[in-house]
């Protein structure tokens, strides 16, 4: 009885001594966005990338207790902040957000939207899309078609990396197939929609590989995602240089016109 009290209160105590320790870890975060931004260099903003890769590979290797979900909801709080501090990312760039997602989608690979973030970030803003698509194939080794709900996206995010990042139109299709399958799970509108549209992407990529029609789809997707208004813009440049047009339909839509010759 009194062994069993003991582990029950050394286990508390280093739960506690895991959140103290965390809580440490935040402070020079809190006293750098308490600093004028406006005035940060380049040399202190990447001392404080190089202090929150320490902060990430502490949550990466402390043991979670049982508080997986705790910690990945946790660190993706902290991309957001590192995401979207657009002034001091156009300092030192996107080069350490697949470390935010190591430790997210490690601790909780079933984390539907750290995959949107993972790709944009780490594939369209850091230029490091193998990172991402690595990332994604570890992770899709815990999901099924219905968990999470709606898991098919990250086999099309999967997807965009690989047809617009690397021009891998073969594993692209390749991963639409199998966001197909899982979509064609689901009776919902949005679900249907997601395997249409990537039916007809396949269909591009099978007649020919370096389709012009395929490479817009799958800007549209990305367009449709809407992250950031950066990336929307990228999506709509993209689109427009392949001989698309994005038009604004009355009810506030995208309508993409495809050019006549693929």
């Amino acid at each position: 009885m009194f062994a069993l009290y003991r582990e029950t209160v050394n286990t508390f105590l280093t739960i506690i001594a895991c959140i103290l320790g965390i809580g440490l870890m935040q402070l020079p975060r809190m006293h750098s966005f308490l600093n004028n931004q406006e005035t940060a260099s380049v040399e202190a903003l990447e001392r404080e990338i190089k202090a929150e890769q320490v902060r990430l590979n502490f949550f990466r290797q402390t043991p979670s207790f049982g508080y997986e979900n705790l910690i990945a909801d946790w660190v993706y709080l902290n991309f957001l902040q590192y995401f979207g501090d657009e002034e001091a990312r156009d300092k030192t760039g996107y080069t350490a957000s697949p470390k935010y997602f190591e430790v997210i989608l490690g601790h909780n690979p079933r984390f539907l939207d750290a995959y949107l973030g993972l790709s944009v970030s780490t594939s369209l803003y850091a230029g490091l899309p193998e990172r991402s698509i690595e990332l994604m194939e570890h992770g899709l080794q815990f999901l099924s078609p219905q968990v999470p709900d709606k898991a098919y996206y990250v086999w099309r995010y999967k997807a965009i990396d690989e047809l617009l990042f690397l021009g891998d139109a073969q594993a692209s299709k390749k991963s639409l197939m199998k966001a197909i399958d899982w979509a064609s799970t689901y009776q919902d509108e949005e679900s249907k929609n997601v395997a249409k549209i990537s039916e007809r992407t396949v269909k591009f990529l099978r007649t020919n590989p370096n389709s012009k029609h395929a490479r817009i789809s799958t800007w549209v997707m990305v367009l449709n995602n809407g992250v950031d208004k950066n990336t929307q813009q990228r999506a709509i440049r993209e689109i427009e240089a392949l001989g698309g047009k994005v038009v604004k339909t009355p009810e506030g839509n995208n309508q993409i016109l495809f050019p006549q010759k693929d």
